[in-house]
Protein backbone atom coordinates (compact mmCIF):
# COMPACT_ATOMS: atom_id res chain seq x y z
CA UNK A 1 0.00 0.00 0.00
CA UNK A 2 1.18 3.51 -0.84
CA UNK A 3 2.66 5.27 2.23
CA UNK A 4 0.11 8.08 1.84
CA UNK A 5 -2.79 5.65 2.18
CA UNK A 6 -1.14 3.98 5.17
CA UNK A 7 -0.69 7.35 6.87
CA UNK A 8 -4.30 8.37 6.16
CA UNK A 9 -5.50 5.29 8.06
CA UNK A 10 -3.82 6.44 11.28
CA UNK A 11 -6.20 7.60 14.01
CA UNK A 12 -4.86 11.15 14.29
CA UNK A 13 -4.94 14.55 12.62
CA UNK A 14 -2.07 14.82 10.17
CA UNK A 15 0.45 17.62 9.80
CA UNK A 16 1.99 17.99 6.36
CA UNK A 17 4.79 20.49 5.79
CA UNK A 18 5.76 22.09 2.48
CA UNK A 19 9.17 23.55 1.70
CA UNK A 20 10.99 24.49 -1.49
CA UNK A 21 13.76 22.11 -2.52
CA UNK A 22 17.14 23.83 -2.63
CA UNK A 23 16.17 26.59 -0.19
CA UNK A 24 17.60 28.35 1.76
CA UNK A 25 20.73 26.62 0.39
CA UNK A 26 20.98 24.13 -2.45
CA UNK A 27 22.01 21.23 -0.24
CA UNK A 28 19.51 21.79 2.60
CA UNK A 29 16.85 19.53 1.06
CA UNK A 30 17.70 16.20 2.67
CA UNK A 31 18.50 17.54 6.14
CA UNK A 32 15.20 19.47 6.23
CA UNK A 33 13.27 16.30 5.32
CA UNK A 34 15.12 14.27 7.98
CA UNK A 35 14.54 16.92 10.65
CA UNK A 36 10.83 17.20 9.84
CA UNK A 37 10.33 13.44 10.23
CA UNK A 38 12.37 13.43 13.45
CA UNK A 39 9.99 16.06 14.85
CA UNK A 40 6.77 14.11 14.21
CA UNK A 41 5.61 15.64 10.93
CA UNK A 42 3.34 13.14 9.13
CA UNK A 43 3.94 14.01 5.47
CA UNK A 44 6.26 16.27 3.52
CA UNK A 45 5.62 18.20 0.32
CA UNK A 46 8.85 18.92 -1.52
CA UNK A 47 8.42 21.94 -3.77
CA UNK A 48 10.10 21.67 -7.16
CA UNK A 49 10.85 25.33 -7.95
CA UNK A 50 9.47 26.83 -11.13
CA UNK A 51 9.89 30.26 -12.68
CA UNK A 52 6.13 30.97 -12.89
CA UNK A 53 4.44 29.44 -9.81
CA UNK A 54 0.86 30.65 -10.32
CA UNK A 55 -0.67 29.17 -7.15
CA UNK A 56 2.01 30.42 -4.80
CA UNK A 57 2.11 33.59 -2.75
CA UNK A 58 5.15 35.88 -2.48
CA UNK A 59 6.92 33.91 0.27
CA UNK A 60 7.03 30.67 -1.71
CA UNK A 61 7.63 32.51 -4.98
CA UNK A 62 10.70 34.17 -3.46
CA UNK A 63 11.98 30.83 -2.15
CA UNK A 64 11.52 29.30 -5.62
CA UNK A 65 13.42 32.15 -7.25
CA UNK A 66 16.30 31.71 -4.79
CA UNK A 67 16.32 27.92 -5.17
CA UNK A 68 16.59 28.27 -8.95
CA UNK A 69 19.46 30.74 -8.47
CA UNK A 70 21.07 28.22 -6.12
CA UNK A 71 21.05 25.72 -8.97
CA UNK A 72 18.03 23.54 -8.18
CA UNK A 73 16.69 21.54 -11.13
CA UNK A 74 14.61 18.39 -11.52
CA UNK A 75 17.77 16.34 -12.06
CA UNK A 76 19.50 17.87 -9.03
CA UNK A 77 16.48 17.13 -6.84
CA UNK A 78 16.29 13.51 -7.97
CA UNK A 79 20.01 13.14 -7.30
CA UNK A 80 19.64 14.65 -3.81
CA UNK A 81 16.81 12.24 -2.99
CA UNK A 82 18.31 9.05 -4.43
CA UNK A 83 19.09 7.61 -0.96
CA UNK A 84 16.30 9.30 1.01
CA UNK A 85 14.52 6.04 1.82
CA UNK A 86 17.56 4.85 3.75
CA UNK A 87 16.76 7.39 6.46
CA UNK A 88 13.13 8.58 6.01
CA UNK A 89 9.92 6.53 6.19
CA UNK A 90 7.03 9.02 6.05
CA UNK A 91 5.18 9.89 2.82
CA UNK A 92 7.00 12.25 0.46
CA UNK A 93 5.12 14.22 -2.18
CA UNK A 94 6.62 16.39 -4.89
CA UNK A 95 4.63 19.56 -5.52
CA UNK A 96 5.41 21.32 -8.74
CA UNK A 97 4.13 22.59 -12.05
CA UNK A 98 3.55 20.48 -15.11
CA UNK A 99 6.01 22.12 -17.49
CA UNK A 100 9.23 20.76 -15.84
CA UNK A 101 7.64 17.29 -15.63
CA UNK A 102 6.57 17.45 -19.28
CA UNK A 103 10.06 18.58 -20.33
CA UNK A 104 11.59 15.71 -18.36
CA UNK A 105 9.10 13.26 -19.87
CA UNK A 106 6.01 12.34 -17.85
CA UNK A 107 6.72 8.60 -17.79
CA UNK A 108 10.43 9.12 -17.07
CA UNK A 109 9.51 11.51 -14.24
CA UNK A 110 7.06 9.03 -12.71
CA UNK A 111 9.53 6.17 -13.05
CA UNK A 112 12.22 8.19 -11.28
CA UNK A 113 9.78 9.06 -8.50
CA UNK A 114 9.06 5.38 -7.94
CA UNK A 115 12.78 4.54 -7.92
CA UNK A 116 13.63 7.04 -5.18
CA UNK A 117 10.49 6.44 -3.11
CA UNK A 118 8.22 9.39 -3.86
CA UNK A 119 4.61 8.57 -2.98
CA UNK A 120 2.62 11.24 -4.78
CA UNK A 121 2.54 14.42 -6.83
CA UNK A 122 0.65 17.70 -6.54
CA UNK A 123 0.50 19.53 -9.88
CA UNK A 124 -1.76 22.60 -9.56
CA UNK A 125 -1.82 23.34 -13.30
CA UNK A 126 -2.65 19.81 -14.52
CA UNK A 127 -6.45 19.69 -14.95
CA UNK A 128 -8.13 16.58 -13.61
CA UNK A 129 -9.74 15.87 -17.00
CA UNK A 130 -6.37 15.87 -18.78
CA UNK A 131 -4.84 13.72 -16.05
CA UNK A 132 -7.72 11.24 -16.23
CA UNK A 133 -7.57 10.91 -20.02
CA UNK A 134 -3.81 11.02 -20.64
CA UNK A 135 -1.73 10.31 -17.54
CA UNK A 136 -3.62 8.40 -14.85
CA UNK A 137 -2.52 4.99 -16.10
CA UNK A 138 1.13 6.12 -16.06
CA UNK A 139 0.89 7.47 -12.51
CA UNK A 140 -0.77 4.28 -11.31
CA UNK A 141 1.81 2.13 -13.11
CA UNK A 142 4.48 3.69 -10.87
CA UNK A 143 2.40 3.65 -7.68
CA UNK A 144 1.95 7.42 -7.47
CA UNK A 145 -1.03 9.23 -5.99
CA UNK A 146 -1.94 12.44 -7.79
CA UNK A 147 -3.43 15.00 -5.42
CA UNK A 148 -5.94 17.53 -6.77
CA UNK A 149 -6.82 20.93 -5.35
CA UNK A 150 -10.36 22.12 -4.69
CA UNK A 151 -11.39 25.65 -3.65
CA UNK A 152 -14.53 27.29 -2.26
CA UNK A 153 -15.49 28.02 -5.89
CA UNK A 154 -15.27 24.39 -7.04
CA UNK A 155 -18.73 22.98 -7.74
CA UNK A 156 -20.02 19.89 -5.95
CA UNK A 157 -20.17 18.10 -9.31
CA UNK A 158 -16.51 18.86 -10.03
CA UNK A 159 -15.50 17.84 -6.50
CA UNK A 160 -17.26 14.49 -6.91
CA UNK A 161 -15.45 13.95 -10.22
CA UNK A 162 -12.10 14.75 -8.58
CA UNK A 163 -13.00 12.36 -5.76
CA UNK A 164 -13.75 9.58 -8.25
CA UNK A 165 -10.38 10.00 -9.97
CA UNK A 166 -8.32 10.40 -6.77
CA UNK A 167 -6.65 7.62 -4.81
CA UNK A 168 -5.13 9.37 -1.80
CA UNK A 169 -6.38 12.63 -0.37
CA UNK A 170 -7.91 15.83 -1.73
CA UNK A 171 -6.07 19.11 -1.13
CA UNK A 172 -8.76 21.45 0.18
CA UNK A 173 -7.60 25.02 -0.49
CA UNK A 174 -8.99 27.16 2.33
CA UNK A 175 -9.59 30.24 0.17
CA UNK A 176 -9.52 31.40 -3.43
CA UNK A 177 -6.26 33.34 -2.96
CA UNK A 178 -2.66 32.24 -3.41
CA UNK A 179 -0.70 30.56 -0.64
CA UNK A 180 0.21 32.53 2.45
CA UNK A 181 -0.08 32.47 6.23
CA UNK A 182 -3.23 33.87 7.84
CA UNK A 183 -4.21 34.43 11.44
CA UNK A 184 -7.52 32.56 11.36
CA UNK A 185 -10.56 31.43 9.41
CA UNK A 186 -13.83 33.33 9.04
CA UNK A 187 -17.45 32.22 8.70
CA UNK A 188 -17.13 31.84 4.94
CA UNK A 189 -14.29 29.35 5.22
CA UNK A 190 -15.99 27.45 8.03
CA UNK A 191 -19.13 27.12 5.88
CA UNK A 192 -16.95 25.82 3.02
CA UNK A 193 -15.30 23.24 5.30
CA UNK A 194 -18.74 22.10 6.45
CA UNK A 195 -20.03 21.88 2.86
CA UNK A 196 -17.17 19.62 1.81
CA UNK A 197 -17.56 17.53 4.94
CA UNK A 198 -21.25 16.98 4.11
CA UNK A 199 -20.39 15.52 0.68
CA UNK A 200 -19.06 12.34 2.36
CA UNK A 201 -16.24 11.94 -0.15
CA UNK A 202 -14.35 8.65 -0.34
CA UNK A 203 -10.96 10.41 -0.16
CA UNK A 204 -9.98 12.27 3.03
CA UNK A 205 -9.34 16.01 2.75
CA UNK A 206 -6.28 17.90 3.94
CA UNK A 207 -6.56 21.69 4.21
CA UNK A 208 -3.90 24.00 2.84
CA UNK A 209 -3.33 27.75 2.35
CA UNK A 210 -3.48 29.93 5.44
CA UNK A 211 -2.35 27.42 8.10
CA UNK A 212 0.36 29.06 10.17
CA UNK A 213 -0.02 28.24 13.87
CA UNK A 214 -1.74 25.96 16.37
CA UNK A 215 -5.03 27.90 16.15
CA UNK A 216 -5.38 27.61 12.39
CA UNK A 217 -4.17 23.98 12.42
CA UNK A 218 -6.82 23.10 15.02
CA UNK A 219 -9.56 24.99 13.17
CA UNK A 220 -8.71 23.39 9.82
CA UNK A 221 -8.51 19.85 11.17
CA UNK A 222 -11.90 20.11 12.88
CA UNK A 223 -13.43 19.32 9.48
CA UNK A 224 -10.57 17.52 7.75
CA UNK A 225 -8.03 14.73 8.19
CA UNK A 226 -5.10 17.10 8.35
CA UNK A 227 -3.56 20.42 7.37
CA UNK A 228 -0.63 21.61 5.28
CA UNK A 229 1.73 24.40 6.31
CA UNK A 230 3.87 26.03 3.65
CA UNK A 231 4.51 29.76 3.74
CA UNK A 232 4.87 29.94 7.53
CA UNK A 233 7.50 27.19 7.45
CA UNK A 234 9.38 28.77 4.54
CA UNK A 235 9.45 32.04 6.51
CA UNK A 236 10.90 30.11 9.45
CA UNK A 237 13.60 28.61 7.21
CA UNK A 238 14.44 32.10 5.98
CA UNK A 239 14.67 33.58 9.47
CA UNK A 240 16.50 30.66 11.07
CA UNK A 241 18.58 29.53 8.08
CA UNK A 242 17.00 26.04 8.18
CA UNK A 243 17.66 25.65 11.92
CA UNK A 244 15.31 25.19 14.91
CA UNK A 245 12.84 23.06 12.95
CA UNK A 246 11.87 21.33 16.21
CA UNK A 247 10.73 24.65 17.67
CA UNK A 248 8.55 25.41 14.66
CA UNK A 249 6.83 22.02 14.58
CA UNK A 250 6.21 21.93 18.33
CA UNK A 251 4.55 25.38 18.12
CA UNK A 252 2.01 23.92 15.67
CA UNK A 253 1.31 20.67 17.46
CA UNK A 254 1.36 21.84 21.09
Amino acid sequence: MNRINQKLKENKKLLSIYFTAGYPSLNDTVSIIQNLEKNSVDMIEIGLPFSDPLADGPTIQDSSTQALKNGMTTEVLFNQLKDIRKTVNIPLIIMGYFNPMFQYGVEAFCKKCEEIGIDGLIIPDLPVDVYHEKYQSTFEKYGLSNVFLITPQTSDERIRYIDSVSNGFIYMVSSASTTGAKSGFGDEQTAYFERINSLNLKNPQIVGFGISNNNTFTAATKYAKGAIIGSAFVKHLTAKNAKEIDTFVSSILS
